[in-house]
């Protein structure tokens, strides 16, 4: 009993500092409105920013693909898991991100943790003088892939191109990787990517986009980050998430044929795991269809002007509403308690809007993480400001 007592112990201690995290089950598909434990709620916590992951054409393809490849892949890419509908997959993302990219090519992965890893060990492990050089603020996967990599990892200040450079200035690796998110996660910013493009291109260095927040919603058609931005180059390896904007899941890495070749024959995620089960693959299809097409276009339109109105919308004077044009929209309170307290005032309100709190963010910064999607109305957004603008009035005075 002892170790089962030591970890209790370890329990309490994140008790204590208001960081134990709580799962709820929902009942519903994913939604702004969903039922979570027999009650309706306001969700604004998902990553569904062009509100897909329900909808009926692609739920009809899921369907389909169903019917034509069954409901799992049975063995790896490398071995019998790599169906038609994995390979049309690969193609159409290649063709879809590919005006961004030199001699573009895909891969697709069951998950975007796993992606991650794969790039960065795999083109790490193809040149033993490799350093790493990583964002501050990159997602756990990120940080996990440096780490995997077993070489020199170094993190730079957020979004300081110039610290960046003169780490890259003094760098004598022969394989030089520089690993950024595109959209912050818990911040909801843009990384400066033209001046690290610019850097990686002088010093001849990788630059490793991860745009799980921005596919599909940044950029005229969709595209992402790359698109946004303006970008294209050889150096450009880029990460796409399927299951935030694209509504169904997965994730695939594009960049020029060589990288992903190498990825084929060395990222160990990539060859050491069962395929996905080509069922999301076939609705993938879909899915990129909407996006890029007038509907896309639509909904797009739709999630920029949620934002302004939430941007205009939201006055608060001891709380920070951080400066994010992105779906994602967090609200800096402090303290982890005053933070789950706030997010459990708003949820017997009817809103759930998710608390995020240390090691996920900086000590001291705990926040609500509002997320908005397509499928929010204007009334919806409006009775979540409302509801904060009330809430930080009632518990300050203000």
């Amino acid at each position: 009993m002892e170790l089962l007592n030591r970890l209790e112990q370890q329990l309490d201690g994140l008790r204590e500092k208001s960081l134990i995290r709580r799962r709820r089950n929902v009942e519903t598909p994913c939604a702004p409105r969903v039922k979570v434990n027999g009650r309706e709620l306001l969700a604004f916590c998902s990553n569904d920013y062009l509100g897909l992951a329900a909808h009926p054409r692609i739920a009809a393809a899921m369907h389909e693909g169903v019917e034509l490849y069954g409901t799992g892949s049975g063995a790896s890419h490398l071995i019998s898991g790599h169906s038609r509908a994995h390979a049309q997959l690969e193609e159409r993302l290649a063709e879809f991100v590919g005006p961004n990219l030199i001699d573009p090519r895909a891969l697709y992965f069951c998950t975007g943790y796993m992606a991650n890893l794969a790039v960065l060990t795999g083109l790490a492990v193809a040149d033993k003088n490799t350093e790493i050089f990583s964002e501050a603020l990159n997602h756990a996967s990120l940080i996990d892939g440096g780490r995997l990599a077993r070489t020199t990892l170094k993190v730079y200040p957020h979004a300081d191109a110039a610290a960046l450079d003169a780490m890259l200035e003094a760098s004598t690796a022969t394989n030089k990787i520089v690993v950024t998110d595109s959209v912050f996660s818990m911040d909801g910013d843009l990384a400066p990517l033209p001046a690290l493009l610019a850097l990686c291109e002088r010093h001849g260095a990788w630059l490793v986009v991860d745009d799980a927040h921005g596919f599909g919603t940044l950029g005229r058609n969709g595209r992402g980050a790359l698109e946004h931005f303006a970008l294209k180059s050889p150096y450009l390896v880029y990460v796409g998430t399927l299951g935030k904007a694209a509504g169904v899941g997965g994730a695939f890495v594009a960049a020029h044929s060589t990288v992903i070749e190498t990825l084929i024959q060395r990222a160990r995620p990539y060859i050491f795991t069962t395929a996905a089960p080509p069922a999301l693959a076939h609705a993938l299809l879909t899915s990129l269809d909407i996006i890029s097409g007038d509907e896309g276009h639509e909904r797009r339109a739709h999630l920029n002007a949620l934002v302004a109105q939430w941007q205009d919308g939201l006055r608060l004077k001891r709380w920070q509403r951080l400066p994010s044009s992105t779906a994602i929209q967090p609200v800096v309170i402090g303290e982890n308690e005053e933070t789950m307290k706030m997010a459990a005032a708003l949820y017997e309100q009817g809103i759930w809007v998710g608390g995020i709190r240390p090691p996920t963010v900086p000590a001291g910064t705990a926040r609500l993480r509002a997320t908005l999607s397509a499928s929010h109305t204007a009334q919806d957004v409006a009775q979540l400001i409302n509801a904060l603008n009330e809430l930080e009035r009632s518990c300050h005075g203000a």
